[in-house]
């Protein structure tokens, strides 16, 4: 199933396209900074974000449901998240997926994009650095 197109601007005013990221696996993960379990994993997605980069991984987050970026930007600082997240305060880019691959009333969520652009593994709940790194390695191996 194709991963739809995803355009935005980052909490840091940048733009973002999903599609750039084509050739690479791409951890999307949906967050808000008013989300207990979206606190809990934040530091394992840091650190695998920084552990991965150079085995052709790619993070992106999707932060929803915050209506301005304050509470957001400070949640990247405080939990040393330095990959971009798309900012979506109204759930808008979440509806543009696939009926049946994400819920957009479950938050945290979490998405492995192919290097295809295609959705290759999807988790419902908050994650640890092992169980995203399960998610992550059988899509790693593809080629």
């Amino acid at each position: 199933m194709a991963a739809p197109r995803l355009t935005g601007e980052s909490l840091q005013g940048e733009r973002i396209d999903l599609g750039d990221y084509r050739g690479k696996v791409v951890a999307l993960n949906v967050w808000g900074s008013w989300c207990d379990p979206c606190r809990a994993e934040a530091p394992h997605f840091a650190k695998a974000a920084k552990e991965l980069r150079g085995e052709g991984v790619e993070f992106v987050g999707i932060n929803t449901r915050n209506r301005d970026k304050t509470q957001p930007v400070k949640f990247e600082e405080d939990h040393g998240v330095t990959y971009p997240s798309i900012y979506d305060p109204y759930g808008e880019l979440l509806l543009r997926f696939p009926k049946g691959s994400l819920n957009p009333q479950i938050i945290p969520s979490t998405l492995v994009i192919d290097r295809d652009g295609r959705i290759a593994a999807r988790a419902m709940k908050a994650l640890n650095e092992e169980q995203l790194r399960d998610m992550l390695e059988p899509v790693l191996r593809e080629r």
